[in-house]
């Protein structure tokens, strides 16, 4: 049975960015780290990653707008498609806040302007997200400076005290698979911040990945950006401009980070699902679309197709070993649910498949994702984190190149 350790404030050594020049650096600080410890992983085991898009659970701003019994058991109709991965992400689209007035459309309280939104979700409902197995969150997105720095500060306290690291910016999540360390780290195209990097910044991006690859076994991407809605299927490789902003090249931005030595990237932002390939060994999900939106989303046509990803990454090699799609239909308001006609499968294989270009990806029909030309069996999986808690478990600098190490 692996083990997950508890949560405990603790001094550690941890990496930290200054987001004015993509520099890296270690420092000593108070950290809530959330460490998977599988001591029955095998060196040659894979680690599952069951990813998924975008979640707003309800807004009580500019109006209130909330789920039936106040979102208790929202995800229950999808959470066993998160049984068996080591870590659980999604895209949290808006801060955990009480309080306070939005500030990103202060300029457009115009009621019939459209173009611009601002979400806040009640803190208490970070406990809905650990309920379902969350344990990492992504903050770097349009959203994250809703309500400003308070906002966003509310928000990662209210995941960490939930048992979520916050992924954005400086918030690199670190997690232990087995003996191997993970990172993840999140990118988004709006301004500069501690709580996200750019990805229209494609050198600064590289250099981000190379440095934590020195620390880190594997490295995890997160971005949010690209276009958004039904014209937004298919991911071209340029730059994306939507209303008025550079979005960024994320076909460029992702395969340079796999470059720069990331492991697997899943992008969010376009709220519809685009296409998936395989790069150099590694997996790049462009959009895994919207996946829980109550209220105050469109959830027709394709925006209302999801998905969970399940990618097995390889602890020796950092190669996508196999996975799958489960397919998830938004109703009753932006609420997921399985999905029996299965669209989702059916949409990432025309996406794939009008790219025009090798995918190194196969796409079953059950939504077996497979290498085209796989070279070795599949190997064990990373058991979920469950089961007793082992106590306290440090994750530090392994020794004095910085490397860092999961220890008891």
């Amino acid at each position: 049975m692996c083990r997950v350790a508890s949560r405990d404030r603790m001094a550690t050594d941890v990496i930290i960015h200054d987001s004015m020049s993509a520099k890296t650096t270690f420092s000593s600080l108070p950290l809530l780290l959330s460490l998977i410890v599988c001591p029955c992983a095998h060196a040659s085991g894979t680690l599952t990653v069951a990813a998924v898009g975008d979640i707003m659970m309800g807004t009580t701003w500019p109006e209130e707008v909330l789920p039936p019994r106040d979102g208790e058991g929202i995800f229950d109709s999808v959470a066993d498609s998160f049984r068996g991965a080591g870590i659980v992400f999604g895209n949290l689209e808006g801060p955990l806040f009480d309080g306070g007035e939005g500030i990103k459309c202060a300029k457009h309280r115009n009621p019939r302007k459209t173009l611009c939104y601002e979400f806040r979700m009640p803190p208490r409902y970070a406990g809905h997200l650990e309920a379902a197995g969350f344990n990492a969150m992504n903050v770097a997105n349009n959203h994250t400076f809703d309500f400003g720095r308070e906002g966003i500060e509310s928000t990662v306290g209210t995941l960490d005290n939930a048992g979520i690291q916050a992924v954005g910016g400086d918030n690199v999540a670190a997690f232990c698979a087995g003996e191997k360390t993970v990172a993840v780290v999140g990118f988004s195209y709006s301004p500069p911040s501690p709580n996200s990097y750019p990805v229209q910044d494609i050198p600064a991006a590289m250099e981000t990945v190379r440095e934590l690859k020195e620390a880190y076994d594997l490295v995890l991407v997160s971005f949010h950006g690209g276009s958004e809605g039904k014209d937004a299927l298919q991911v071209p490789d340029a730059d994306e401009i939507f209303a008025g902003t550079n979005r960024g090249n994320v076909v460029g931005f992702s395969r340079a980070v796999i470059d720069a030595g990331a492991d697997l990237v899943i992008g969010h932002g376009p709220h519809v699902l685009r296409a998936m390939e395989v790069y150099k060994g590694k997996l790049i999900a462009y959009s895994l679309g919207n996946f829980l939106t109550y209220g105050m989303f469109n959830i027709k046509g394709p925006s209302g197709i999801s998905l969970v990803l399940r990618a097995d990454i390889d602890l020796e090699t950092g190669n996508f070993a196999g996975g799958a799609i489960v397919p998830v239909a938004l109703r009753d308001g932006g609420i997921p649910y399985p999905d029996p006609e299965r669209k989702a499968i059916g949409l990432i294989r025309e996406l794939i498949a009008a790219r025009g270009i090798p995918a190194g990806l196969n796409v079953g029909e059950d939504g077996a994702l497979m290498l085209e030309s796989p070279s070795a069996p599949r190997q064990e999986t990373v058991p979920s984190p469950g089961g007793d808690v082992s106590g306290k478990i440090r994750f530090r600098r392994r020794d004095p190149s910085g490397r860092a190490s999961c220890r008891r």
